[in-house]
């Protein structure tokens, strides 16, 4: 599936809800999101990025070359999520993202969330996340709203060449 870049207008619409869960094309689709998604060496990928309005997401921390530190957890598939509250206290730290190649960002999140989705039968789930997956979580979701990262940037200082990242990332090793 080929990745929407920064620029395409399809990241900036409001993702529409699943509501047939029995969709003859939904297994493949997500299917399919995941392979893309683990091709490009992503740890999360939201319907929208491979060009498809549906509110569908799928993360999968795992440690890789883009994200050498990252817990290992199975792929979560989340249907139709929604944000249910939030920590008051945000952090900064690192994300990259597969629609916007080559840059990283310092991006304020909230350090832990509760959310709810359907999984793929259309059971309604929830959890609580803290921390990466929380960050995960946050930056996957707001490529339902129509949102990227460098929206959410305080400042272009914020911003740097994905090179100049792990450079600095093997520098600290």
């Amino acid at each position: 599936m080929e990745i929407a870049l920064l620029g395409e207008e399809v990241l900036r619409r409001q993702a529409q809800a699943v509501e047939d869960f029995s969709a003859p094309d939904l297994p493949g689709f997500i299917s399919r999101l995941k392979q893309t998604m683990l091709a490009a060496g992503g740890i999360g990928i939201a319907a929208p990025q491979v060009f498809d309005p549906r509110a569908i997401m799928i993360i999968a921390s795992r440690a890789n070359a883009r994200y050498p530190d990252a817990p290992d957890m199975a792929p979560v598939v989340m249907i139709n999520p929604k944000i249910i509250s939030h920590s008051p206290e945000t952090e900064k730290d690192w994300e990259g993202c597969l629609s916007v190649p080559k840059l990283r960002g310092l991006v304020p999140r909230y350090k832990s969330i509760t959310f709810c989705y359907q999984d793929e039968q259309g059971a309604e789930q929830r959890v609580s996340w803290q921390g990466f997956l929380a960050r995960i979580f946050q930056h996957e979701y707001d490529h339902l709203t129509g949102k990227v990262w460098l929206d959410r940037v305080e400042s272009m200082a914020d911003v740097i060449a994905e090179d100049v990242y792990f450079s600095r990332l093997k520098a600290n090793l």
